[in-house]
Order: structure tokens, then C-alpha cells, then sequence
């Protein structure tokens, strides 16, 4: 497959790798709004089969696929991949075994061209992508989450998005306008501000939905990438979003509960092997009663940006409504 690189980006793979050629052999991924490619890379004349490129390039024109072309939605996209790389190249050593990403093999940028080279999770033992959960595969990608969010416990978020999450409050005025709820849009900046000032902060993956999370075979372990929104915030944001994602509005309703309780179950053991001085119950305690919140505050989101939305459904209506009612009441 032809695919223009160009020789700078050829050699920063070709050293990062220690090969001495390199293939195109599959476009993984269009990035969002035309922002570039995800490509898979076969290697010769090393020891490493293939790697992983994220190409981002910056569009000449085009479309965003639900009409928001905005500078500032152009702008929060640039930021994000400035984000991502700084995730990658500073911080992204610290997650281990239990909350497994790809490895950063290489980062380089040419004027508006951005790459990534970063391991690719198929050879590392993470070939399968699912797009529906048993019960075991959601607790995997719920350990993932909790491990993820107890190594980074109170970690100030430098270099990264200060609050986390594609949907937060600041970055989407314009879906915020568009949205006609009254009620839920009057209590957004209420909700955003609860969740930003919660006691117990951490690093949030910001995009934690179900594409974004590669299994072994068996589906007991789990990977995770993408993190153009990694930054700031209350774990829940990454919890409510990913459960919304794979599940529908039945399962939510039946098993929110369950589901809750095994999250807060790995995170007490990732707490008390990574973060052993914290105050887990105080911890587990906050986090529930943000776990509504959550979930609204991602509602709020989506109806202003896609009011048609699969995801916006009785349950979820149900939810912001009871969060927008307590909260008026207070």
C-alpha cells in the first residue's frame, strides 16, 4: 500500500523501530473530521514485526460528520493531539501491567504534521476488538479503569487537559447553545463545578468507550488507547461514558449497581497496592454520589451535539432529571 509519509517520518520509524524497511499494510482508522490516519506499519531487517503510526494531519477543508465546523472546535482538536503527545512522551511510563496501553516508540512533528509510533497492541498480545461485552470482559475493562485511576490518584495534570474528557463544559459552548433542554442547561455550569471540585481528583482517559479498548483472545485482559483527552477530573467520567457505551438501556438499568460495586472492588486493591496512605472509603464514598453527575453531565453533552442520539434514552433522561431536580432543591 502507498501511503505518503514522507522521509522524515520514514526515518524516525525506520531508527525508533532498528529497521531497515518499512510497509504501509493497512489504514487502521480515519481520524475524527479528516485530522489524519492510524496506520499499520509491517517492519523488516529488526527485531519488531510492526508498529502502530498515528499520522495527523492537519484537513485542507472538509466536513465535521455532524456539521460542527467551528474554529473552536478546529482549535480543541489541535490541543488534543498536542495532548496526546505530551501524554505519551512524559507520562504514559507510569501505567503498568494492570492498566495496559501501547508503548511510545517514537514522536515527531513537521510543521502541521504530527506522528506517533507506538507499539502495536495486536503483536503485544491484545488482537481482538469487540463491540459487545459479557460480564467478564466489562469487569476487565473495569479493573483497567480502577487500576488506571488509582496510579494516578491526586496527580496534578500537567501538560494534559486540565479537566478531562471530550464533553467537559468549557470546551463545548457551542453544544451547549444548541441545547434545548432548559432545565439541564441551566444546571450544567452546576454540575460541571461539582465534579471539578470534588476532593479526590485523578487522571481520567477522557474517551473511555468500548472501541477504544483492545482484548486478548480469552477477553480477560485489556488495553486501552486513544488519549487526545486525557487530563483531570473525578474517575466517574470515564466510568458513567464507558458503561454507556456498551451497554443499552436495559442492562444500564438492571446492573448500574453490580457493576458500580465491582469498580469500587478494584479499586480498593489498586488503592492499597498504589496509593496505600489514601482514604479509600472516603474515596469510594465521594465517588458514588458523582456517579450521577457523571453520567448527566455527559447527557447534557450529547444532547446539545446529537440530540437524536442512540444514547439518549428514558434511563439516561431519567437520571438528569432526578440530578437536575436535587440539585435545584439544594
Amino acid at each position: 500500500m502507498t501511503y505518503p509519509l514522507g522521509q522524515r517520518f520514514e526515518s524516525a520509524i525506520l531508527t525508533a523501530c532498528g529497521s531497515s524497511g518499512l510497509e504501509v499494510v493497512e489504514i487502521i482508522q480515519e481520524l475524527w473530521s479528516g485530522y489524519g490516519k492510524i496506520l499499520r506499519i509491517r517492519l523488516s531487517g529488526g527485531s519488531r514485526i510492526s508498529a502502530i503510526a498515528k499520522h495527523v494531519r492537519l484537513p485542507k477543508g472538509g466536513t465535521h460528520p455532524r456539521g460542527w465546523n467551528t474554529d473552536h472546535s478546529h482549535q480543541r482538536k489541535l490541543k488534543s493531539y498536542q495532548v496526546e503527545t505530551t501524554w505519551y512522551r512524559d507520562w504514559s511510563r507510569q501505567c503498568g501491567d494492570t492498566c495496559r496501553i501501547p508503548r511510545l516508540l517514537a514522536c515527531d512533528r513537521d510543521g502541521d504534521e504530527i506522528l506517533l509510533v507506538l507499539e502495536d497492541l495486536d503483536e503485544a498480545g491484545y488482537p481482538a476488538r469487540l463491540h459487545g461485552l459479557d460480564r467478564q470482559q466489562i469487569d476487565s475493562c473495569l479493573a483497567w479503569l480502577a487500576n488506571f485511576h488509582a496510579t494516578f490518584l491526586g496527580a496534578a495534570p500537567d501538560g494534559l487537559w486540565k479537566t478531562g474528557t471530550y464533553w467537559h463544559l468549557d470546551t463545548r459552548g457551542d453544544e451547549l447553545d444548541a441545547l434545548d433542554d432548559l432545565p439541564l442547561k441551566q444546571a450544567a455550569a452546576d454540575i460541571d463545578a461539582k465534579l471539578n471540585q470534588a476532593t479526590y481528583q485523578t487522571i481520567v482517559h477522557g474517551d473511555a468507550k468500548l472501541a477504544n479498548f483492545c482484548f486478548s483472545p480469552d477477553g480477560r485482559k485489556v488495553a486501552a488507547v486513544d488519549f487526545q483527552y486525557v487530563g483531570g477530573g473525578c474517575g466517574m467520567k470515564d466510568v458513567a461514558y464507558f458503561l454507556g457505551s456498551c451497554l443499552d438501556e436495559s442492562a444500564c438499568e438492571k446492573q448500574e449497581s453490580e457493576l458500580l460495586d465491582r469498580y469500587f472492588h478494584h479499586l480498593r486493591q489498586a488503592l492499597a497496592e498504589k496509593q496505600p496512605n489514601s482514604d479509600a472509603a472516603a474515596i469510594e464514598s465521594e465517588w458514588r454520589t458523582l456517579f450521577p453527575l457523571a453520567w448527566t453531565d455527559f447527557h447534557r453533552f450529547l444532547k446539545g451535539w446529537s440530540p437524536g442520539h442512540w444514547k439518549i434514552n428514558s434511563y439516561s433522561e431519567r437520571m438528569a432529571r432526578k440530578v437536575v431536580g436535587e440539585l435545584k432543591n439544594r
